[in-house]
């Protein structure tokens, strides 16, 4: 293991070094997307708009659940790599093994509270009288699998920092492609709807953490999910969360802000929901292979900060920087152009068609910049700068997002303009990642000696 990372992480070219932990990260993505979309796509097979509502209902919950994930997944990712840089693997070590059982620990929790307030939560994201009863049945299965999300969720991203970017890809594939089979099964064969969908990614969770735990434990890592491993002093807790916390309130705060457009959506009927539901799907096609293109040079530069490399460091984030904006180009025209026959794929209604390709054409507006986005958010988390991860990560979804949806519905009041909010928020976030990403590295990189490296 030592040689494959070493030789990947340090030795290797910077485009091969780069493409090497890009692609099973995008390909993760990609499974994500899928299994998002044939989630959506089955529920719509049954015609009731109704219950694709109740789905986009429930998302915002199981996002934040998700974040849990993400704070243990990219915090420890960020903290792995930059030990591994410095040679220091009992560090790494105890890192991983704090992930695992703090998360695992969290999820419990957290399943038991929803199960208990699962009406509570489902009035508080929206639901009305004809949503109600199907959000209910979906986050109350879905609860019983949140240990299991957060597991697979956080070590989807800490195996790539071992430099087991195919391990962890292969583990996402495996729990979402057993959620895409067993989706029309269970939502058409056996005729549970939205209870279907909902045990369906309960067992891909089920799965894709096994897979990882299985790794783990085998010799085939360097890392540790052992108890007697478990450390939470030595700057280990503290290390985690400085990058985590910031990373995953993010997440929390793009829950919230569903949550919010989704209460101002409905007041424009249960239709305009069940499209922005499918539209945030339709760009999530966009977004999810632009995150995976993030996440997959956050430990390749973790790593090179650990080492303190600062020319094949910036070798790596220009390359990315170039691959992500012809990446987004594509992606942005493809998807526009293929806006109205993926929306009608999900929505057969016609009223909420209509909300559909609307709202989705507005949210593709934002394609062209969010690789640049993504890449400065992770090369910021790949140094550990907790101020400045944490000042973009209340930004985006918070500080930027939220005053400007509120503007908009009390100056527009339409459905349109809340969509609009996104892309104008995007952009704005965009300039400020690439500002906080030069003040990172004026503190935090320019002074590293230059180093030779393979480029």
């Amino acid at each position: 293991m030592k040689d494959k990372a070493t030789e990947i992480f340090q030795n290797a070219s910077v485009p091969k070094a780069v493409l090497f932990n890009v692609i099973p990260s995008i390909v993760s993505m990609i499974m994500v997307l899928i299994y998002n979309l044939a989630d959506t796509f089955f529920i719509g097979q049954t015609n009731n708009a109704y219950m694709v509502a109740a789905v986009s209902l429930a998302t915002p919950v199981f996002l934040l659940f998700m974040a849990v994930g993400m704070l243990f997944g990219i915090g420890g990712t960020s903290l792995i790599s930059r030990k591994l840089g410095q040679g220091d693997r009992n560090k790494a070590k105890n890192t991983s093994s704090f992930c695992f059982w703090s998360g695992l620990v969290i999820g419990t929790i957290s399943m038991v509270m929803i199960w208990i307030f699962v009406e509570p939560v489902c009035e508080a994201v929206g639901a009305s009288a004809d949503t109600m009863e199907y959000t209910k049945q979906y986050l109350a299965i879905v609860a019983s699998g949140i240990p299991f999300l957060i597991v697979s969720n956080s070590f989807s991203n800490i195996i790539r920092s071992e430099g087991n970017a195919q391990k962890a890809m292969i583990g996402m594939i495996v729990g979402n492609l057993i959620n895409i089979i067993l989706d029309p099964v269970f939502i058409l064969g056996c005729g549970w709807d939205v209870k279907g969908a909902a045990v369906a990614t309960v067992i891909g969770n089920v799965c894709s953490s096994g897979f990882y735990i299985y790794h783990l434990l085998s010799k085939k890592s360097i890392l540790s999910i052992k108890l007697k491993d478990y450390r939470f002093r030595g700057k280990i807790a503290t290390g985690v969360f400085a990058i985590g916390i910031p990373a995953s309130l993010n997440s929390i705060l793009m829950s919230v802000s569903n949550i919010v457009i989704n209460n101002m959506m409905t007041k424009h009927g249960d239709m305009a929901v069940a499209g922005l539901g499918v539209a945030m799907k339709v760009n999530m096609i966009v977004v999810m292979l632009l995150i995976g293109l993030g996440t997959g040079i956050q430990p390749l530069l973790g790593y090179c900060f650990g080492a303190k490399n600062k020319q094949r460091y910036m070798a790596v984030l220009k390359f990315s920087l170039l691959l992500a904006f012809s990446l987004s180009a594509v992606m942005t025209v493809a998807c526009y152009l293929g806006a109205g026959p993926l929306v009608r794929t999900f929505l057969k209604d016609d009223q909420a068609y209509a909300f559909g390709i609307s709202f989705a054409r507005i949210y593709i507006y934002s394609g062209p910049i969010l690789g640049l986005l993504f890449v400065f958010i992770n090369a910021i988390q790949s140094t550990g700068a907790a101020i400045p991860s944490l000042i973009l990560s209340i930004s985006r979804q918070g500080i930027l997002f939220l005053p400007i949806l509120f503007t908009m519905n009390v100056i527009f009041n339409t459905p349109e303009s809340l969509a609009v909010a996104q892309p104008l928020t995007d952009y704005l976030a965009t300039a400020f990642a690439a500002l906080l990403f030069y003040v990172t590295y004026r503190k935090y990189i320019k002074q590293f000696g230059k180093q030779e490296s393979t480029v």
